[in-house]
């Protein structure tokens, strides 16, 4: 099989510095208003080939933007929500996302004139929602009847849940929105976020020096066993240390990347924010505040009380 446009390896885990600065070229063309025809017309005339080495068109560039992986990301299995992987990816997941809503041609663009069903935006996915029973993360997934929910999976990445919890999105998002708005209006609560939003900053500053350190001990592998000073099962196994270590890093990094860059105003102006904010920038703004969000088994079925059912562990001193 043909390696992934962008990426030097099977696993995803290299990426190709001039394949990347291309894929960007061609997505900020799409997004200034070139047609997908153009952008591909583009990537041959200035000599830029597909793997396999065929000149690019509109139907094979089109394949690689609707890729998750280029962002990142991946689809659930069962529900087909996308998720993060950590990965280091070519484009940001907020572009990705675009492309899939405004795309001229895609089916279900908005430009289209074809109904599609969106993907639901999650705001406490990647590792701030977690099953009050067994601690397993709350990924995002659809119910039977389609309607977009948080459960934990008791099968996730390896690492099995209990699979006691599903809560309705909806609900919990507007749980959080409500509590987070809230304590922006604590005395000192904004001095306070402004505290942990430099600690996050140091973080992500460590996290990036690590990463950096961790690419060029991988890359410091080669030289020894192309010169068969090491074996290729010590060589594997190495490397995929310093992988699981570099996706692990990398998905830390994304994670505090999404607090540290939260505008943070009045509580009035964060109020009438949240209501037109993108996502990614709600999402932030949770991370910034919450440590973590449990959330436990309803009492019996159909129950849509929130209260009772999610506890919040705040970052913030003096909170509640």
């Amino acid at each position: 099989m043909p390696r992934l446009y962008g990426f030097d390896n099977q696993a995803l885990t290299r990426v190709r510095d001039q394949e990347r600065q291309v894929v960007r070229e061609a997505v900020g063309r799409i997004r200034a208003g070139q047609s997908q025809a153009e952008a591909a017309a583009w990537m041959t005339a200035e000599g830029h080939r597909g793997t396999m080495g065929g000149a690019w068109t509109s139907m094979t560039l089109g394949r690689l933007l609707d890729n998750p992986a280029i962002a990142g990301l991946e689809r659930d299995p069962d529900s087909g929500e996308l998720r993060e992987t950590g990965r280091e990816a070519l484009i940001t997941p907020e572009e990705f996302r675009w492309l899939q809503e405004h795309r001229p041609g895609r089916r279900g663009s908005v430009r289209s004139g074809q109904a599609r069903e969106g993907d639901h935006e999650y705001l406490a996915t990647g590792g701030l929602a977690e099953c009050g029973e067994c601690a397993q993360q709350l990924t995002g997934s659809r119910t039977s009847a389609g309607s977009p929910s948080y459960r934990c999976q008791t099968n996730f990445e390896g690492r099995g849940g209990c699979g006691k919890v599903r809560i309705n999105a909806a609900l919990l998002e507007d749980h959080l929105a409500e509590h987070a708005l809230g304590e922006l209006a604590r005395p000192g609560a904004q001095a306070a976020l402004e505290l942990v939003r430099t600690k996050m900053g140091a973080e992500a500053d460590q996290l990036r020096a690590q990463i950096a350190d961790l690419e060029q001990s991988r890359g410091e592998l080669a030289e020894p066993y192309a010169h068969g000073q090491v074996s290729r099962d010590a060589f594997v196994a190495a490397d995929r240390s310093i992988s699981e270590r570099l996706k692990q890093a990398r998905y830390q990094l994304r994670y505090l990347e999404q607090a540290v860059d939260v505008p943070v105003g009045g509580v009035e102006d964060l109020a009438r924010w949240w209501d037109h904010a993108p996502s990614h920038s709600k999402r932030g703004l949770l991370v910034l505040l919450l440590e973590k969000v449990q959330v436990y088994p309803a009492r019996a079925r159909g129950v849509r009380d929130v209260d009772d059912r999610v506890t919040l562990t705040w970052r913030t001193a003096g909170t509640a």
